[in-house]
């Protein structure tokens, strides 16, 4: 499995998830999007370039306000990509939110 994969000006990259799943939705959404902004960083781009996200959540419906209030105060205004966000066993019980992300170099 590649984590990320560049090309033709585009990158795409593995679901992130929290390193400290012992927060909540919002800590654990803080978590995974601080981690699109370094890996973003690290391809050459930004979350103004965003494309799409694929949002899994554990329990979408208790989970979904909190993941989406910290969701729009971090994506730019004007840039919001193209989203899904679905429910999802994770890979981990204690994960309560993974995202996956697409952008334009």
């Amino acid at each position: 499995m590649s984590r990320v994969v560049i090309y033709n000006g585009i990158v795409w990259f593995a679901g992130l998830t929290a390193g400290d799943a012992t927060q909540d939705i919002k800590g654990q959404t803080q978590q995974v999007l601080a981690k699109v902004d370094e890996n973003l960083a690290k391809a050459g781009t930004d979350k103004a370039k965003l494309l799409a996200a694929q949002i899994w959540l554990q329990d979408i419906e208790r989970d979904f306000p909190g993941m989406n209030e910290v969701w729009d105060a971090w994506v730019p205004t004007g840039s919001a990509p193209a989203r899904a966000t679905g429910e999802s066993k994770l890979a981990r019980g204690d994960l309560l939110v993974e995202i996956i992300i697409t952008a334009a170099l």
